[in-house]
């Protein structure tokens, strides 16, 4: 049985069964398949450990210092960019270079409390990073920072993209090339290199940073990062998504935006949504740079010092200064240039209107009343509210799944057949459990949307709909509706699906239907419960 330290931090009942079945089979197994069961437990009892990815330049670590509220990782390219960098709650701020052979080195902060872009070490000796903050919001979450896929040499496209899991094997000559994608018809199998399967080991989510075109290789990346997800592949269950640089979207270059940016935005986060389903649950917009410089205390009073002055130039001259970021950063006026340059680095042009916009509707505003107005103009808020809707409040099921995933994965390697048996007897013991049928909804969303089963496309959403939130509404389609009718649909949505397992499925389809029975069923009883 777990003791009661461990029970403290699992994430919640789903883990701690998935826990104390460990236990029981670690004498029921061979060493190594133990070991395997002591890495699994202490992931069970670590935060939910969630890797941002991404393409080069996408905005990913800027991102990760608006998440953190600190700016902590470099965003400008350089060594540390092209590694793993897992950050993660200590006591004590500190970070640690891990080396390929196991050995540590405390690196030290740059001036401005930034882990430095350049390692003074034999950057090939290095695996990756390890950063502990004394920061609140990674009590419960870990934020994994990985490299970007598609840099410009071909050395750093071939590391990042195998830290990613999504490099194809390549023939030996291969390097020699452009560097450019080569779209070929590779069917060879996605996978990491072991330094790489070691520095994200552990993940059991994925937040995919995109920009304004969504590429074939960002499908392929979410596609395989099966290692870095505990060896389950990125779907609704456990990715999201983020629509990043949203200021820089044309709103004349999508139809319905009438003109404005952040509804441009989030018609093409809707459209992204659609192109990347269903290896995500959502295409969030947001404005990374702007949620880095208002949360991490980038944003300073002398900057709305230098706003409210600008706010205070007359409408021609002000227009015209908006026409572009050259024409703003040097058009005569009393506010110097170096300043404005300053306010394009933490802001960038559409920051910058938005602060402006909101002293002349209010020029009492204060320094951090002006923070908050920008930081809600980032759109940080909505990636938040998805991270805790998501990943927070479904971390038990996402890490026993994962979990879970480990365990059979840790079984089948060891080549025992009587292993094997033992192992899965006791995880089908452990699923007939009425509370763990949430571990079965989640195995049935990943089987349908990885593909492995298939389903008529409008029975395939419903299954989506199902599985990937706990809000009864979502789940039933129904948000908002009556407490009646939401019951009535649940029990006639049960009845449904069980005559479908019975008469209309094949084998596989069965199996997933009778798991979907049993969630509108238990959602009915939840319901009548509550009535009651």
């Amino acid at each position: 049985m777990t003791t009661a330290t461990e029970q403290q931090h699992l994430a919640g009942p789903l883990s701690a069964a998935v826990a104390n079945l460990c236990t029981r089979l670690q004498p029921q197994v061979s060493a190594r398949t133990a070991a395997g069961f002591r890495e699994v437990l202490r992931r069970l009892s670590a935060p939910l450990q969630v890797a941002v990815a991404g393409r080069i330049k996408s905005g990913k670590s800027t991102l990760v210092n608006a998440l953190i509220g600190r700016r902590v990782a470099p965003t400008d390219v350089g060594e540390c960019t092209r590694l793993v960098t897992r950050f993660q709650y200590g006591t004590v701020d500190r970070v640690e270079l891990i080396f390929l052979d196991g050995k540590k080195q405390v690196l030290p902060f740059d001036a401005g409390g930034m882990i430095p872009n350049d390692l003074e070490v034999d950057f090939d000796k290095v695996s990756h990073l390890e950063a502990y903050l004394t920061n609140a919001v990674l009590r419960d979450l870990t934020v994994i920072d990985t490299p970007g896929l598609g840099s410009l040499d071909d050395a750093s496209v071939k590391r990042t993209e195998q830290l990613l899991g999504a490099a194809k094997h390549r023939k030996p000559d291969a390097a020699a090339g452009s560097g450019s994608d080569n779209g070929g018809d590779d069917d060879d199998d996605d996978e990491l290199d072991d330094t790489s399967r070691n520095a994200v080991a552990g993940a059991e989510a994925v937040l995919y940073v995109v920009t304004q075109g969504v590429r074939a290789d960002d499908q392929q990346a979410l596609a395989a990062f099966t290692a870095a997800t505990a060896s389950r592949e990125a779907g609704p269950v456990n990715a999201i998504a983020v629509l990043n640089k949203a200021d820089t979207i044309t709103p004349e270059s999508v139809t319905g935006s009438d003109g404005d940016v952040w509804k441009a935005a989030s018609l093409l986060a809707e459209k992204q949504a659609q192109t990347l389903k269903p290896r995500v649950a959502d295409v969030i917009p947001v404005i990374g740079l702007l949620a880095e410089s208002a949360e991490s205390g980038g944003f300073t009073s002398a900057d709305a010092d230098a706003l409210r002055s600008l706010s205070k130039l007359d409408d021609a001259t002000w227009e015209t200064m908006l026409m572009s970021a050259d024409i703003f950063a040097t058009w005569d006026c009393e506010v110097p240039a170096g300043t404005r340059t300053r306010l394009l680095e933490k802001l960038d042009l559409y920051g910058v209107r938005v602060a402006v916009d909101a002293l002349r509707a209010d020029p009492e505003l204060t320094a951090g009343s002006l923070r908050r107005t920008l930081l809600n103009a980032s759109g940080l808020a909505g990636v938040r509210g998805r991270l805790d809707a998501v990943f927070r409040a479904r971390a038990d099921g996402i890490k026993a799944a994962a979990a879970l995933a480990s365990v059979t994965a840790l079984a089948h390697a060891s080549g025992d057949p009587g292993e094997r048996q033992r192992v899965h007897d006791a995880i089908e013991v452990l699923l007939a459990k009425p509370e763990a049928h949430q571990l079965r909804l989640l195995e049935a969303l990943t089987l349908v949307t990885s593909g492995a089963v298939a389903m008529p496309e409008d029975l395939a959403e419903e299954v989506l709909r199902v599985g990937s939130t706990a809000d009864i509404g979502e789940q039933l389609g129904l948000k908002g509706r009556p407490h009646k009718e939401l019951s009535a649909y649940a029990l006639e949505r049960a009845g449904w699906w069980r005559s479908f397992a019975s008469f209309g499925a094949t084998p596989a389809q069965s199996r997933v239907a009778h798991v979907v029975h049993r969630a509108y069923f238990l959602i009915w009883q939840q319901l009548r419960e509550q009535a009651g």
